[in-house]
């Protein structure tokens, strides 16, 4: 028996990772009914895992008895102390960075360059990072369970690769000799902090049954 999950987020690259992670398990992920309706909760957490809690719980109250999914997700440089973290989404934005002049470059493209300008410089063995996904689920205003995932890279001089979205062009994976935009969706499942987090709530989501 498929357990269905209302997924909290608009994002279309979240979507397809949830939904690639949720397949391996058994999982079915459908966006949460009318959305696009509701007003977004203002996410002023100071980690990820009190943002995802606050919009699982927030959602689910929009789906009376369904099991409601949030993550909020995002990458941390050693370098910069841990940044872009909670702020990962909105890293240019929240600068002031609109990327080079003329250019009409989107909200990925303006967080990577911004990434790239603040690391500038640096050698490899001070680029490490890793994305951190936390997931949280809800019902009916109530927080169930929360899982955590994470995976360990290297940030690129330079993007690499057209899969994946955010900062996947420029994370690299060591173990691969290749960045996230450059695997395929199954392997990103194996490793990304998003499918490991799957992994560890899937036992959980099972008393659910």
């Amino acid at each position: 028996m498929d357990l269905r999950l209302y997924a909290a987020t608009s994002n279309q690259g979240k979507l397809r990772d949830f939904r690639t992670a949720a397949a391996a398990h058994s999982l079915v992920i459908d966006t949460l009914p009318k959305l696009k309706e509701i007003p977004a909760p203002e996410e002023d957490g100071l980690t990820f895992a009190a943002n995802a809690t606050l919009k699982a719980v927030y959602y689910s109250r929009f789906a009376p008895g369904q099991l409601v999914v949030s993550d909020d997700s995002g990458l941390e440089v050693d370098a910069l102390k841990g940044a872009p973290g909670v702020h990962s989404a909105r890293f240019a934005a929240d600068a002031g960075f609109t990327g080079a002049p003329g250019e009409n470059n989107t909200l990925d493209e303006r967080n990577n360059l911004l990434l790239l300008q603040q690391m500038a410089g640096l050698p490899a063995g001070q680029r490490t990072a890793r994305y951190r996904c936390v997931l949280a689920v809800a019902r009916d205003g109530k927080i169930l369970y929360t899982t955590e995932g994470a995976v360990e890279g290297m940030i690129l001089e330079a993007g690499r690769g057209r899969g994946g979205f955010g900062y996947d062009p420029l994370f690299y994976l060591p173990g691969l000799h290749r960045s996230m935009a450059e695997i395929d969706l199954e392997t990103k499942n194996t490793l990304s902090h998003r499918g490991r987090a799957f992994a560890a709530l899937l036992p959980r989501l099972l008393l659910c049954l």
